[in-house]
Formats: structure tokens, C-alpha cells, sequence
């Protein structure tokens, strides 16, 4: 037993561990499998594709970006977002090789 993983997560694990809060939720993971291959959207795209509203879509983005689930740029006034798939790669990659030490 490793005692220590009782009382906090590793901080190797916490980067990792966000990834998945952020990708637990139904409304996030519909917002990210909507994206086309190499698309980038705004916010008001992704709320026109949406049930949630403006204010709901935002939040969403904000912890998906937090993340790392999704990038992001701002091109005028627009806010453009897209997937780092290189980072939910990753994760898992590290969850993977964790299942298979162990």
C-alpha cells in the first residue's frame, strides 16, 4: 500500500485528474465531440449547437480550457477554441502505463 496517495494525489496525477473532471460532465463532452478534425469554433457557433446557453456554454469552455481539453485564441473580437488532443493523449498514455506497473 502507498500510504501517502491516501491523503493527496500525486501533483504528477493532478494535471491528469483535471483532465478527466473536466471531461466527466455530458454538456463538456458533447462541446468537445462536436469539434470537426482540425476545427476551430467560436462561442457563439458552439452555442448555436447547443441546448445550454451563453452563459453555460462559457463556463463549459472555461474548464475544458483550464484543463487542457481545449485551446484557445482570440482572433479580433472572436474567441476561437479547438482540441488539444495531444494533451487527452497524454493522459491517458500516463493512465495506461500507470494500469500496466501496476
Amino acid at each position: 500500500m502507498i500510504k501517502a496517495y491516501g491523503k493527496a494525489i500525486p501533483k504528477a496525477w493532478r494535471r491528469i485528474a483535471r483532465i478527466f473532471v473536466a471531461l466527466g460532465d455530458p454538456h463538456r463532452q458533447r462541446i468537445v465531440l462536436m469539434f470537426e478534425p482540425g476545427e476551430r469554433l467560436n462561442i457563439g457557433q458552439i452555442v448555436a449547437a447547443s441546448t445550454l446557453s451563453r452563459t453555460a456554454v462559457t463556463h463549459h469552455l472555461r474548464v475544458l480550457r483550464e484543463a487542457g481539453v481545449l485551446r484557445s485564441e482570440k482572433t479580433g473580437r472572436e474567441v476561437y477554441f479547438w482540441p488539444d488532443a495531444d494533451t487527452v493523449r497524454e493522459a491517458l498514455d500516463a493512465v495506461r502505463e500507470y494500469v500496466r506497473q501496476h
